[in-house]
């Protein structure tokens, strides 16, 4: 019997019993997305330098809130802390640019070549028709050549019989001409 089968193996490791959360990475992405642009706008910029002249201002000269006195380590903290955040999302916001980069580069490479394949296609199609202008335009007039052969034939086998035909045109008007006479 099959008993090893039903038991968990030693090297299969057991599931954890602990509870993880489960997070989004689209919106985990989205929301460091939005976070690094605004690390870039002037707007951050202006509010971080605000910031730290209303610290300095407080530190300084209101003896009585003197919370981080002149080094000022406590700012040094402060910025030492935003930027060791602030580097890894914006990388994360690059790799992420890098990807939908990759993706619409990879869309129009399969576009490019969709329609360089249209077009061989219709440069063909076009080549083609052309040739069968060609094909039609000489069977016009070999036709015309053994009609006037034919009408030879006629007159020599006929000849006190005057041809009332006339010579066919290119534009069909002697089909016309002979039914307009009759």
């Amino acid at each position: 019997m099959s008993k090893s089968a039903s038991r968990p193996r030693l090297y299969t490791p057991r599931r954890s019993r602990m509870v993880t959360p489960r997070v989004d990475a689209e919106a985990v992405g989205q929301f460091t997305e939005s976070i690094a642009r605004f690390f870039g706008t002037g707007s951050y910029l202006l509010i971080q330098s605000v910031v730290v002249v209303v610290w300095i201002i407080l530190n300084v000269f209101a003896v009585a809130l003197r919370w981080d006195p002149y080094p000022f380590i406590l700012l040094n903290l402060a910025f030492s802390t935003q930027a060791a955040y602030a580097a890894p999302l914006i990388l994360l916001a690059q790799n992420r640019q890098e990807n939908r980069d990759r993706v619409t580069v990879d869309e129009d490479r399969r576009r490019a070549e969709e329609t360089k394949a249209d077009t061989e296609y219709l440069a063909r199609e076009l080549a083609a028709l052309r040739l069968a202008i060609g094909d039609v335009a000489k069977t016009r007039e070999h036709l015309r050549r053994e009609l006037e052969d034919l009408r030879g034939l006629l007159e020599d086998r006929h000849p006190n019989r005057t041809s009332r035909a006339p010579v066919p045109s290119d534009d069909g008007s002697d089909a016309r001409a002979a039914n307009a006479t009759q």
